[in-house]
């Protein structure tokens, strides 16, 4: 199958994508990793990617699509993959659409995961991080420790990083909106969109998923 998943920010796109992948036996392909593994590896594209985040600047969609061309393009992709985080906009969707064509493919499903904006933002909003050791993540509702402000773990400080603030949430689901969400119309004209609640545990929205995939 070729999937692509959508959401916004805080929906849980990250964790159901690794579930997925697994149990369809395709890999995940996410824009982080494309970044990371192109910079790592030294890549034309990843030099130029580079630039632009050195300078601050947004990562063209040229370079971007680039990146997910040639991962798409790889033998364990042969059979399927699992997009997460591409495409972010209606540029990258058409581009999408047309490097399939060229190679005589096209999407299965494009799955949207959906989730009420307050649950979004109490989700991120109530993310605590510990200063000693950044695996050791916790949460202000759903995951508290037994002090508060105190990683269970080592007893380091929990803080709350900047990018997990409200204000900054409001403003990342702003910029879903007005940029990714408008694709989620895009496919829906081609019959691709399968929307399911990201709401309750992670393998019940895994289960959810795989039910809705199966039924499309």
């Amino acid at each position: 199958m070729r999937i692509v998943l959508v959401g916004p920010p805080g929906a849980g796109k990250g964790t159901q994508a690794a579930y997925l992948a697994k149990n369809l036996a395709i890999p995940h392909i996410s824009t982080g990793d494309l970044f990371r593994a192109n910079i790592s590896q030294g890549t034309p594209l990843g030099q130029k990617a580079q630039e632009f985040m050195r300078a601050g600047q947004l990562v063209p969609d040229e370079v971007t699509i680039g990146m997910a061309k040639d991962r798409m393009q790889q033998a364990d992709a042969a059979d399927g993959f699992l997009l997460d985080g591409f495409p972010r906009n209606l540029a990258q969707a058409e581009a999408l659409d047309g490097i399939l064509k060229a190679d005589g493919l096209k999407l299965d499903a494009v799955l949207d995961l959906e989730v009420p904006e307050d649950e979004v933002v109490k989700r991120i909003a109530g993310r605590r991080i510990c200063r000693n050791e950044s695996s050791h993540v916790f949460h202000a509702i759903y995951n508290p420790p037994k002090t508060e402000g105190v990683c269970d773990a080592c007893g380091g400080e929990l803080y709350q990083r900047e990018d997990d603030s409200e204000e900054t949430v409001r403003k990342r689901l702003e910029v879903y909106h007005s940029e990714t969400e408008p694709i989620i119309d895009y496919y829906k004209a081609q019959g691709l969109v399968v929307t399911i609640s990201a709401l309750g545990k992670v393998a019940e929205v895994t289960q959810r998923a795989m039910a809705a995939l199966d039924r499309d």
